[in-house]
């Protein structure tokens, strides 16, 4: 029998940290329910979608794992034929990557104001690695062994690249709204740029996984180290997801509440980085749930007395809130 680390060691570790990362996840969702009972029912249902479709990708490389290294213990021929779970788990991640990324292509389209050559390319991006994603499944579900699987390989290596070229891309154009939203005031500007950060670590994980899982099987065809990796991907998409949606009210008490308050809506910013009169509201929405940027200025007056000409000086102090 030959050795089991380069194929089956990949894949328990694969599975082990998978599990961690959906323990993560189920975490974060119960969070969500029990801190954001107030958001529209469709933040709530899309939550629901990405935890089941990422509980049954969980299911499915677990049986694989188990089939393999339990069920048909002993069998070494057993080691070179495909169970169908191991391909039928691409299906699932992908309506895990299709769901999480048609939320990012979302916030695109609203933050950009509906411009359409912005939200296209995202949107085209992540049809095709769904798209691919099912014929892989298709045409996999054919096969036999492992060694068939270099039919599919293009297909295989495609899934990756879109799934990476998808999150930088959305990740360059939300940095690039944010950055021309910049309004002069230090504390709001200091929060558009934690926005920028955090918009590029959530598809930063997604986006070197993908990578990662690419290099490997071009550079490890022989090993599956690569499945290691791609099991991620789904855990990772859903991480960042939940992350998202449970970070709007830390980002919201960055700011204090005291002082003149003008809120400013990235939804109404034009790509010039202006804004137009509709953006500025003293009151919030009660189920506004996307991304805006209020300036708190408060003026405190200061006299020097060791000026000869009793002068006054203000300062201003902004804050800006993400919601």
């Amino acid at each position: 029998m030959a050795p089991l680390d380069p194929t089956m060691g990949p894949l328990l570790i694969g599975v082990i940290l998978g599990a961690a990362f959906y323990g993560v996840s189920v975490s974060q969702m119960y969070y969500y329910y029990t801190r954001y009972q107030r958001d529209p029912w469709y933040y709530k249902t899309l939550v629901v979608l990405v935890w089941a479709t990422d509980t049954i990708h969980q299911c499915l490389i677990s049986h694989t794992i188990y089939w393999y290294l339990i069920t048909t213990y002993g069998d070494p021929t057993a080691l070179t034929k495909l169970v169908n779970t191991i391909i039928i788990e691409v299906l699932f991640q992908a309506f895990t990557g299709l769901f999480v990324q048609s939320f990012f292509a979302a916030r695109v389209w609203r933050l950009s104001g509906k411009k359409l050559y912005l939200t296209l390319p995202v949107v085209s991006m992540l049809i095709a690695e769904f798209v691919v994603a099912v014929a892989y499944t298709m045409i996999a579900l054919d096969l036999e062994t492992f060694a068939d699987l270099n039919k599919v390989k293009a297909l295989s290596l495609m899934i990756n690249i879109f799934a990476a070229a998808g999150d930088v891309l959305i990740a360059a154009i939300l940095c690039t709204i944010l950055q021309s939203s910049k309004t002069g005031f230090e504390h709001s500007n200091l929060l558009i740029n934690k926005l920028m950060v955090f918009a590029v670590n959530t598809g930063l994980l997604t986006s070197i996984c993908a990578c990662t899982s690419l290099i490997t099987i071009l550079a490890l065809p022989d090993t599956f180290i690569y499945i290691t990796f791609f099991f991620l991907i789904g855990r990772l998409y859903s991480n960042s997801l939940m992350a998202t949606l449970n970070s709007r009210k830390s980002l919201q008490d960055m700011s204090p509440t005291t002082g003149h308050t003008t809120s400013v809506s990235l939804r109404d910013i034009s790509h010039s980085g202006t804004t137009n009169a509709p953006a500025f509201a003293t009151k919030r929405p009660q189920h506004d749930t996307g991304i805006a940027i209020r300036i708190d200025t408060q003026k405190e007056s200061r006299h020097d007395a060791e000026l000869d000409s009793m002068q006054y000086g203000s300062t201003d102090k902004n804050h800006a809130e993400a919601v």
